[in-house]
Formats: C-alpha cells, structure tokens, sequence
C-alpha cells in the first residue's frame, strides 16, 4: 500500500462531504466499483450504495463530523483504524474501529465497521 494514511484521510472526508458530487467524485477516487461496508447498524454494496449510506447518516446527524482518531495501521493488504464522530469542535460522541481491504490499485475494498463506544440511551 503506497500511502496509507491518505487514503484513510480520504475515507473521512468523505464522511464529512455534504456536497454530493464532490463525495461522489472522493467516493470513485477512494472505493472500487464492487466495494462493500458493513457495520452493526447498516450495510451497503457498490459506490452508489456507500454514497447512498453515507448521505443518510449524514441527514441524520447533521451537526456532526467523522475524525482520525490515532494514526492508521496497515499489513499487506490490511488497514486498521479508529474515528470519532461527534458535535464539530467537541469531544466525539461515538468512537469506532474499521478494518478494510485494500485493492492492488489502492483502493478500498471492503470495509468492515466496529461501534466502540456509544452513548447510552
């Protein structure tokens, strides 16, 4: 993998880009055309279902935003890393681990999602 820590990068701002084409066009840059996510509350298939996803969590969490928490890991063609997302300028909220794979073209591939800490409701 050349340059892990910009892909994970990309991956979060896409999670934070509201403006649809701009993430779709981070999204075609970022995931390959058969790449999947799964976590605990959702799954999607293919860069319009992510885009799709990622537009609906945005919608229900408006005033918030995904952060790089500590720095990424990666093995082959292995990636680890944590997030926050929570209220722009404050403590997140909620924290979580990914794991993904990574395609020859350094692309992701799959990416499978970890809830760490949620707030009790």
């Amino acid at each position: 993998m050349s340059d892990v820590k910009d892909l994970v990068d990309r991956y979060i701002a896409i999670w934070n880009d509201t403006d649809a084409a701009s993430r779709r066009a981070l999204i075609a840059r970022t995931w390959t055309e058969d790449a999947q996510y799964v976590d605990p509350l959702m799954q999607s298939q293919g860069q319009h279902g992510i885009d799709t996803m990622i537009a609906g969590v945005q919608q229900r969490f408006p005033d918030f935003r995904f952060s790089l928490l500590g720095k990424p890991d990666a093995h082959a063609d292995r990636l680890r890393f944590c997030w926050g997302l929570g209220p722009q300028g404050s403590e997140a909220v909620i924290k979580g681990t990914d794991f993904a794979t990574v395609s020859k073209d350094g692309r992701l591939h799959s990416v499978t999602g970890f809830l760490d800490q949620v707030p009790a409701q």
